[in-house]
């Protein structure tokens, strides 16, 4: 059954800058915001009402249930907390969705069993569990923490058995995931939404471009995708979709290995490869993850020109400079400037790629990416 949707009040888990988006999606579709987040100050309290709570305070969760509906603005919020308030009320995405996205071996395993190709992967907990690992994976490898990994962290390449000591030694203590390092092409992702309905819409494969584990640039659609490549990528992401019988916004990020897809991780939740979105597309991740856990109708998520995202990591920019490029948007989220710190982005659209190109080698220079 749809939900209320004029003034119908939409609750948060996390205030960062994801939520600040949602929030502002939000203001022009009629809705109320309530977010739960431990800081005060965060990004989202500037598009709604902020309560400054742990994520498992049961007075603040009674506080949040009483809305029409709840949702999450990161996957590091805790299960409990979840599981919590859908005795309550209705929560999308649900905790499997979140229990799954939490642990990258519960991930990987679950992409396995729907048939999609991953790299090869193994649970590590000892030294000598990895030594072991290592000679059924080989090197090069990498080896992660299976939970709470973000922008790079909690990670690192072996090249060496040395390399592996040293990691081990850094990331032990925690459960870990030996994975096959893979030599791909390039990075992709898809952004999919599936509503209460069951109906499902995907964005166009975006090309993603990192830098240190952090996300530089978006480019959406993905330069020379064949109708093949964007068929399978839609596949893996309505098998998750179905699998989790998932509500809301998911990202699958994939590689491109010559052609094949391999999965790396999803991210349940709106996703910073999607922001190109808010200018990009005819209804931005954020308003269809709103339309989806609301139980309306889903937007179109058409490309109508070549578009791009350059995240701006831990410094200011000039607004003029980037204002002075035809079509580019500026999204400042509120955040003290430091290392590493995504503090903002920028959104550029242009007719054709040449004109694109050109657009964003400019808007590079004028960041110093």
């Amino acid at each position: 059954m749809a939900s209320r949707v004029l003034g119908a009040r939409v609750g948060v888990l996390g205030g960062g800058q994801l939520g600040r988006m949602l929030g502002l999606a939000g203001r022009s579709m009629g809705l109320e915001l309530q977010f739960l987040d431990p800081t005060a100050g965060s990004p989202a309290a500037a598009v709604g009402e902020l309560v400054v709570a742990g994520y498992e305070d049961e007075s603040a969760l009674e506080r949040l249930a009483t809305s029409e509906v709840v949702t999450f603005e990161f996957e590091n919020v805790p299960v409990s907390a979840i599981k919590s308030l859908e005795q309550r009320c209705a929560v999308f995405p649900g905790s499997r969705a979140l229990e799954v996205a939490q642990d990258r071996l519960h991930e990987k395993t679950c992409f396995r069993a729907l048939g999609i190709g991953t790299p090869p992967f193994e649970a590590v907990d000892t030294w000598e569990q990895l030594q072991a690992a290592l000679v059924r994976v080989g090197l090069p490898a990498v080896l992660k923490t299976r939970r709470f990994g973000y922008d790079g962290k909690g990670q690192a390449v072996l090249r060496t058995e040395a390399d592996a000591k040293e990691a081990f030694d850094r990331l032990g203590g925690s459960p870990l995931i030996l994975e096959g390092f893979v030599r791909f092409q390039r990075e992709l992702s898809i952004i999919a939404v599936r509503s209460r309905s069951g109906e499902v819409a995907t964005y166009p494969l975006v090309q993603n471009h990192h830098e240190g584990g952090i996300l530089r640039k978006t480019l959406a659609p993905a330069p020379a995708v064949s109708d093949s490549l964007q068929a399978d990528a839609r596949a893996y992401v309505e098998k998750v979709l179905q699998h989790l019988d998932y509500v809301g916004v998911l990202a699958l990020e994939l590689f491109d290995c010559d052609g094949r897809l391999l999965a790396n991780e999803i991210a349940p939740r709106v996703h910073n490869t999607g922001h190109f979105s808010i200018e990009g597309a005819r209804t931005s991740q954020f308003e269809n993850h709103l339309r989806a856990i609301l139980g309306l109708p889903l937007g179109s998520t058409e490309i109508p020109e070549p578009c791009a995202m350059l995240n701006l990591i831990g410094r200011s920019v000039d607004p003029r400079a980037v204002l002075e490029v035809p079509d580019a948007h500026l999204h400042w989220y509120g955040k003290e400037p430091r290392p590493n710190r995504k503090v903002g982005h920028i959104t550029v659209r242009a007719p054709d790629v040449p004109t694109l190109d050109e657009r964003v080698a400019r808007l590079e220079r004028s960041i110093g990416a």
